[in-house]
């Protein structure tokens, strides 16, 4: 995620120039359960909802309008509209990361709607007083305000309800209470401290009112488990995902109460072939979940030949157009986990 636009290493390489050096930053600990080698189950889901950061907001924007029949509601870090690059490397990243091309934000919103009369994505009136959080660091140069600002538009044209969160002064990265670098900072691995819970902010846009998170031990567990079992090809690996992927799930979901699943993903340089569980953990949300029913489903991209740093598909990396619709390889083979666990 050191940017989720850097998608050759020659363009790479250009775009270090770009960034700031990481500020000190003094990280809480959270408390953490180490990952219990499992499967997936099936729980008593009432609702689903996706967040995600940088190319994971990307790809979050992209199940959320593919499946907007299932998936009530979003959380956008650091991200543009849905389907900014168009399937044109040069569009993502100079039109949404950069803003020296445009977003063609209408065209975007005619590509959404004629899909949906072709059953690609779901209907848009799915999208109609949705809740919708974006949020947006003032100091983020990776994806430039604009951009972002244009996802909020794309989501308002819909109908949705949107709470946009830009006042920050965040460089790019998830800001959490428990991250390791300077809240201007725009360096690895990318979980920012602004003294801020964003975390809290946006789940209660989604969810409503929340009770406070568990910031001792938790309750629940961590699982570890096959993601070649829901890739749509048999082998994540080849769908640039890791092998393994993780769910916390609450002890009272795990006992049959009613519960509601997130689904968290991970930006550029942030999965588990990089990181570990560092976004499993520091995050702050499986904290939320344990006070709140909620599961949190945190799928695993991973580098390959065509995708160094570990990015989600929202450029088309994987070489097929259907990246963003019904269909597309790792959409796809994330719903298969979320239909997994809620039946």
């Amino acid at each position: 995620m050191r940017t989720p636009l850097r998608i050759a290493t020659t363009v790479a390489t250009a775009l270090l120039l770009l960034f700031c050096l990481p500020s000190a930053a003094s990280a809480a600990t959270p408390s953490t359960n180490a990952p219990v080698a499992g499967s997936l189950g099936t729980y008593d889901v009432s609702a689903v909802y996706v967040a995600g950061v940088s190319s994971g907001g990307y790809m979050a924007t992209q199940l959320h309008v593919a499946y907007s029949s299932r998936i009530r509601g979003a959380a956008i870090f650091a991200a543009g509209p849905y389907y900014c690059a168009q399937n044109v490397i040069a569009q993502a990243l100079y039109g949404c990361g950069d803003n020296i091309y445009p977003t063609n934000l209408a065209a975007l919103q005619t590509y959404t709607r004629t899909w949906a009369s072709y059953g690609w994505v779901d209907p848009v009136g799915n999208l109609s007083g949705r809740p919708v959080y974006v949020f947006h660091g003032r100091g983020d140069n990776t994806v430039k305000a604009s951009v972002n600002d244009d996802l909020v538009r794309y989501y308002q044209h819909f109908g949705a309800s949107v709470q946009y969160d830009s006042g920050s002064s965040a460089g790019h990265g998830w800001v959490t209470p428990y991250g390791t670098v300077g809240c201007t900072a725009t360096a690895s691995p990318y979980f920012n401290d602004c003294g801020t819970d964003p975390q809290g902010a946006f789940l209660r846009k989604l969810l409503g009112s929340v009770a406070a998170p568990n910031t001792g031990p938790l309750g629940g567990t961590l699982i570890r488990f096959n993601q070649n079992t829901f890739a749509v090809n048999g082998w994540a690996n080849g769908l640039s995902m890791d092998s393994n992927g993780f769910a916390y799930v609450p002890s009272s979901c795990a006992a049959g109460q009613s519960c509601r699943l997130l689904v968290a993903l991970h930006g550029c340089l942030q999965g588990a072939g990089k990181v570990g569980t560092a976004f499993v953990d520091r995050a702050n949300l499986n904290q939320y979940a344990d006070t709140n029913r909620l599961i949190v489903l945190y799928p695993q991209a991973t580098t390959s030949a065509v995708n160094p740093n570990g990015c989600w598909d929202w450029w088309g990396y994987l070489g097929a157009t259907n990246y963003p619709i019904k269909g597309g390889a790792q959409l796809e083979t994330i719903m298969n986990m979320v239909r997994r666990l809620d039946g």
